[in-house]
């Protein structure tokens, strides 16, 4: 329909009153469920390595073992392998203090 309109600008069609109001529920639908998988996906925890963490904050390794020695940024160690929570490293980005949200215990 998109292609249409830019194809032919002038186009009149004509529809009822009651399936224009039904077209608007059903895009108003479509939009709210897009958006709630949208939060929800935001809200999933997602980790990176070392390297990608150093690579997205552009510090080295000694800021981040730094860091995690001062408990700025502290890792998820699985084994012997750090992994970094996505949201630690927004906090950072956007000047905040990872270190001081509540229940990160691991």
């Amino acid at each position: 329909m998109i292609q249409l309109a830019k194809e032919c600008p002038g186009l009149q069609v004509s529809i009822t009153l009651g399936d224009l109001v039904e077209a608007g529920r059903l895009l108003i639908a479509e939009t709210k469920r897009e958006l709630e998988q949208d939060i929800a996906d935001s809200k999933a925890e997602s980790y990176v390595s070392r390297v990608q963490a150093m690579q997205i904050l552009g510090k080295g390794s000694t800021t981040l073992w730094r860091w995690k020695k001062l408990g700025y940024l502290v890792p998820v160690t699985v084994g012997a392998i750090d992994r970094y929570r996505m949201s630690d490293i927004r906090r950072i980005m956007e000047g905040g203090d990872p270190a001081a949200q509540e229940g990160d215990a691991v």
